[in-house]
């Protein structure tokens, strides 16, 4: 009999409330019961009829382990009422009545049928994991039920998202189940020196945690490790465990169903094991005995690469909803321990971001075409900058029309099941090529099988070679330098892709098997050394690069980017190549992955990218314009041809090269920036007048209507003459706006000496009048600019023209300041007046002549 589960007493509840209304969000922890317990009370409900339910399951182990665990409680194999269907693998029959759905199938079904025919209620487990297929899924499901089936149960369930937040958007009632957990002892052991991530010395600390995790409690330890490549680190540092009598067991995606499945089961009586695991033993998936939980704080996700275009998988910090679900692992036999080997003092995110807001989108581009609206109610919506570039890539691979409409080609590429890239390189396969356009499909969609040395190797032809030498070579050892554990689940994906193409098997061509000797390194797999690289342009026609002709390691690529090869690469030579992986470098992006392709590839299955053009640029070198007709494959340039400048290029580049150099590069004379600043002063004190903005920003925009009438029929910048450039600046201002700006902010001034003395307006605020003490005699107030309303600063000078005192009060400078200033300079200067009164005195500019 099975167990009861602390969902169990919340069941009625649930079907009270889905037979009243047909939305429902339920919060329930890991351990609840949520995943296997709701689906099967689901079945009795009235609303049901002969429908099936569907449960969504973000991951393809939890997927098999739940439908299995289902169907075994009701004493039945997996495919009669209860069964499953995840990528390459399907387990349902006509009886089937509760089928667990990975998210790239939901969505498929929901396109095929937007009726959802037969299909009663659709359940979206784990939805707090966020995963872009999910937050769609969701989102198509509430627009069926709005607009086609308003009878449709919809459920969310999640164990730590902010249910509130989820009823909100879903519009449902919030149901929370208590979860079956005992108190968990949380502590943060210290690393030793050398030890915390990603020094190489982490996996020790993690050992010394294992270690005290089994000599604290009994039961099973569950380490939290963020990918294959640390399981099998920390797998080696724990190489002493079997001796202890102590099991080590690994559990990530990529084992076979028989591995999973003994990760899954109990240890054998008496025995205990250290489960080495990914975020996959998060939620959903059951580890029975465990008591402990080891957790080193990461997990691999994927993010945008907005160098590269790509989706990657990267180790990031776990949110602390993550972290309290991993420690919630330790409580659930009894009171256990979680040692989190991070410090205490970090803060983590409190929710995982979702994925929709951090990877690439073409295929929800592509899923949204097809559903043939974007008006789609999202929990969070899709970055409107990530969709637009999506939807440009989905036009280059001819999946939509220049009005985003889907193509017949992008409805093939969407129930092929694979990122919209992948899928045209399958597409465009010819039938002797189907099996290598799998293989290539497997490896691209995987990590580096390669190991050591060899995972350096940028020629992505050796991970072929790699996955053919397993294939030939399975029985009798493992493949040189490769993971035997990634190959064959390469191998599988592959397998599953070539039966789905109606590829011949591998090694074989026309049903007869064909012996292959090993490939040297320029050769590839079943074809020329150019296969690989020629099919996967279909699915990275922008990754097209072509070497550069004065730099070996350089190339440049269809979207306009450089990249280099590494010093060490098994490329160098090669003059075009396809990019399959980079990443940004100091000035390029580095090549990481690569495949040559035959350049006469390009004319037939790109001819579209095939230009000429007249390309006029501005030469910073020589600082001239110049004119050019090239022909191009889309921005890679193949020939160029220099041809004369004409009057009507030359503008165009010359106001080009003004924007990039900025307005530095133009012959400014001493008359020009005082108008500049006049007007930008006056402007500051008088909007009434609506003169022109001639700050750095506002010329620089309105280049095209000030200055480029005045480099008409010039080829060089230095043809300008300063002379031009402050008649440009001058013609922007109408007859009225220049009597306001002389009258409101003149040039100069004449001061009581008779002389003309210049007004610096640098600073609009405060413009400076810069005078001679003695040429200031009798004047008792400030001078002012605009209508007397701005009183000039004034910097006052000695007779040897340097600065005695600043002030905007004249007045109170005779009366308070200037027997103090004449008693320190009348010595200096005997030869210039000095009078005692200067409110009387004569103004002048000069010395006193000799003898007086």
């Amino acid at each position: 009999m099975t167990p009861a589960a602390p969902i169990d007493s919340l069941l009625p509840r649930i079907l009270e409330s889905l037979a009243a209304q047909p939305r429902l969000v339920l919060q329930a922890p890991p351990g609840a019961g949520k995943t296997t317990r709701v689906p099967p009370a689901l079945l009795t409900a009235p609303w049901r009829g002969d429908g099936r339910i569907l449960m969504l399951e973000p991951r393809r182990i939890a997927a098999r382990a739940a439908a299995e665990f289902m169907a075994d409680a009701r004493g039945e194999a997996v495919g009669a009422s209860v069964g499953y269907r995840i990528r390459f693998e399907s387990k349902v029959s006509s009886a089937t009545r509760i089928e667990v759905v990975t998210e790239g199938i939901l969505t498929r079904m929901i396109q095929d049928d937007p009726e959802l025919t037969g299909v009663a209620a659709i359940l979206f487990d784990e939805f707090h994991e966020r995963h872009l297929h999910g937050d769609l899924g969701a989102a198509l499901a509430l627009d069926v039920q709005a607009n086609l089936r308003p009878e449709l149960r919809l459920v969310i369930m999640s164990a730590t998202l902010d249910g509130p937040r989820l009823a909100r958007w879903f519009d449902a009632p919030q149901l929370v189940s208590e979860g079956r957990s005992f108190a968990v002892e949380v502590s943060h052991p210290p690393a030793r020196a050398g030890e915390a991530w990603p020094e190489r010395g982490w996996p020790m600390q993690v050992r010394r945690a294992v270690d005290t995790a089994l000599a604290s409690d009994p039961g099973d330890v569950l380490v939290f490790l963020p990918g294959k490549r640390e399981i099998m680190r920390a797998h080696e540092a724990l190489a002493e465990l079997p001796a202890r009598g102590i099991e080590r067991i690994i559990l990530h995606g990529e084992l076979a169903v028989a591995e999973q499945h003994a990760a899954l089961a109990p240890a054998v009586a008496g025995r205990r094991r250290v489960v080495l695991a990914t975020n996959v033993a998060e939620s959903s998936l059951t580890l029975p005995g465990v008591r402990s939980v080891v957790d080193l704080g990461l997990a691999r996700e994927p993010r945008l690469d907005p160098n590269s275009g790509f989706t990657r998988l990267q180790v990031v910090a776990i949110a602390q909803s993550s972290a309290d679900q991993r420690a919630g692992r330790a409580g659930r036999l009894g009171p256990g321990h979680a040692f989190r080997l991070w410090p205490q003092s970090k803060r983590l995110d409190s929710e995982r971001r979702p994925e929709i807001a951090q990877v690439e989108l073409s295929q929800l581009a592509l899923e949204l075409a097809a559903w043939g609206s974007t008006e789609l109610h999202w929990l969070d919506p899709p970055p409107a900058g990530a969709l637009a570039q999506a939807r440009e890539l989905l036009q280059r691979l001819g999946a939509l029309d220049a009005h985003e409409r889907i193509t017949p080609t992008g409805r093939r590429m969407l129930a092929l099941g694979t990122s919209p890239r992948l899928a045209a390189a399958l597409l465009h396969a010819e039938a002797e090529r189907r099996a290598l356009a799998a293989d290539c499909v497997a490896l691209v969609e995987a990590r580096n099988p390669l190991r050591g040395e060899a995972a350096r190797n940028d020629d992505f032809r050796q991970r072929l070679q790699a996955l053919q030498a397993w294939r030939q070579r399975a029985a009798q050892s493992r493949a040189p330098a490769a993971d035997r554990d990634a190959l064959a689940a390469i191998a599988r994906a592959a397998d599953a892709w070539r039966a789905r193409l109606a590829a011949s098997p591998a090694g074989s061509e026309g049903g007869h098997r064909v012996e292959r000797p090993s490939l040297p390194a320029a050769a590839t797999v079943q074809g020329s050394a150019l296969a690989a690289g020629n099919l996967l342009a279909h699915a990275f026609p922008d990754r097209i690069a072509r070497q550069d002709p004065l730099n070996a390691r350089r190339y440049t690529l269809a979207n306009g980017r450089g990249a280099h090869l590494a010093d060490d690469s098994a490329l160098y030579g090669e003059p075009w190549l396809l990019v399959i992986d980079l990443r940004l470098d100091a000035r390029d992006s580095l090549i990481l992955a690569a495949a040559p392709l035959d350049a006469d590839l390009l004319e037939v299955a790109f001819a579209d990218q095939f230009t000429r053009a007249r390309v006029v640029r501005w030469n910073r070198d020589t600082r001239t314009v110049e004119a050019f007709e090239e022909r191009r494959f889309a921005a890679i340039v193949l020939e160029r041809r220099s041809v004369p400048a004409s009057a009507q290029d030359t503008v165009p580049a010359l106001v080009a090269a003004v924007r990039e150099l900025g307005l530095a590069a133009l012959p400014w004379s001493e008359p020009a920036r005082a108008l500049r600043q006049r007007v930008n002063a006056l402007r500051h004190w008088n909007n009434t007048l609506d003169l022109p903005d001639f700050s750095d920003a506002a010329l620089l925009a309105t280049l095209d209507d000030w200055l480029a009438p005045y480099l008409a029929g010039k080829r060089r910048l230095d043809a300008l003459e300063a002379a031009e450039l402050s008649q440009a600046l001058a013609a922007r201002l109408d007859h009225a706006q220049r009597v306001a700006l002389d009258s409101q902010a003149p040039v100069a001034i004449t001061v009581p000496s008779g002389q003309q003395r210049r007004i610096d307006y640098a600073d609009a605020t405060a413009p400076v009048l810069a005078v001679k003490l003695q040429e200031l005699f009798g004047l008792a107030d400030t001078p002012c600019v605009a209508g007397g309303q701005v009183p000039l600063t004034l910097h006052l000078l000695s007779p040897g023209g340097k600065p005695v005192q600043v002030t905007r009060d004249l007045r109170s400078f005779w009366a308070r300041t200037y027997p103090e200033v004449k008693k320190e300079l009348k010595g200096r200067y005997p030869r210039h007046p000095w009078p005692d009164d200067p409110w009387s005195a004569q103004p002048t500019h000069r010395a006193k002549p000799r003898g007086t």
